[in-house]
């Protein structure tokens, strides 16, 4: 970006405060870290500015921007709504409108997809919700194809995530999508976000940093040991000896600690890892899928599908260059 991109984030009366945390921690923080690189500008905008409004913990908020510095800004975020299905006041509905047709890119997260969806802003488009959400969001907008399992849905010019934990996924695509897949993977790391959270779910963010753990146990010696040496043949026996344990006690003790198989487990790290070789390398896919271990490109394109949702060349075409404005590319649940 050659300009100071300015993101304005929506408070409100009873708002939670982990979304709009989310949003000041990779937005609001300086990032001397990142040396000379132009960092975002943010704005916390209110109807009413100046006033107290009231978050859920009892503790009060003042926002020190209107909706005109809101409607004004690069990247427009609503981190919630107050209740799910209320009416969206019609100063707010204007503001998100004109934020809009200045081209401005728009962000909710959680139920401030009812907000985007009251300005019409997501008629005819894929989006998404927290699941709790989801059936009510469908019901009072038809016109909107509501997918409560993703983690989020871009559009390009607006773009929604799920629950609450799906706006660090959405805020860290945000930051690929503008600065490159090296600065957000160092606001990851800054964020101490795991490269995929329990449950297999895909996020965009870089595979392995560093070490697993410091503890000392087999298990914990053996994923280390499996880091490093993605790019070599990998068996539970294999793995096993790395841990210093038979092999019917390590699975045990690996599907316990971790709730997945130890080959589950290195197939999605093989799929991580081979991120920012897509992202920065000009490699074939096929020589990514060998960089990282995979015996055949079949295999890695088929593993790489079902963790990622896409394919190999999509994800590079996407994160190689400020993405295009695709219609309702997604990020989701990882099959089990």
């Amino acid at each position: 970006m050659t300009k100071t991109h300015v993101v304005a984030v929506l408070v409100f009366d009873g708002m939670a405060p982990f979304e709009l945390g989310v949003v000041v921690e990779v937005f609001g923080l300086s990032r001397p870290e990142l040396g000379d690189l132009p960092w975002y500008e943010l704005r916390v905008c209110a109807e009413e500015p100046g006033g107290d409004l009231r978050a859920v913990g009892g503790f009060t908020l003042r926002a020190e921007y209107g909706l005109d510095v809101l409607a004004a800004a690069d990247t427009v975020i609503v981190p919630g709504v107050a209740r799910a299905g209320a009416e969206v006041s019609p100063a707010l509905v204007e503001a998100l409108l004109r934020a809009h047709a200045h081209g401005a890119r728009l962000v909710s997260i959680c139920s401030g997809a009812f907000a985007l969806a009251a300005a019409g802003l997501l008629e005819g488009r894929r989006a998404t919700t927290h699941w709790r959400y989801a059936p009510e969001l469908a019901e009072r907008h038809p016109g909107i194809k509501v997918d409560p399992d993703v983690l989020y849905v871009d559009n390009g010019d607006v773009l929604t995530s799920a629950g609450s934990a799906a706006g660090i996924d959405l805020c860290l695509y945000l930051v690929r999508a503008d600065h490159g897949a090296a600065v957000a993977n160092a606001v990851a790391r800054r964020f101490v976000v795991p490269p995929h959270r329990e449950g297999g779910q895909a996020q965009f963010i870089e595979a392995a940093v560093g070490e697993i753990s410091s503890e000392d146990d087999g298990v914990t010696q053996s994923m280390n040991w499996a880091l490093r040496h993605l790019h070599t043949p990998l068996s539970v026996p294999a793995l096993a000896r790395a841990a210093r344990m038979s092999e019917r006690s390590y699975s045990r003790h690996f599907t316990r600690r971790n709730g997945v198989s130890p080959m589950r487990w290195v197939i999605s790290q093989r799929v991580a890892a081979s991120l920012p070789l897509l992202e920065s390398s000009e490699g074939t896919v096929e020589e990514v899928a060998a960089a990282v271990g995979f015996d055949s490109t079949a295999t890695y394109r088929h593993h790489f599908t079902r963790q990622m949702r896409t394919t190999p060349t999509a994800y590079r075409k996407t994160f190689t260059r400020i993405p295009a404005h695709h219609e309702g590319h997604s990020v989701g649940l990882a099959e089990s």
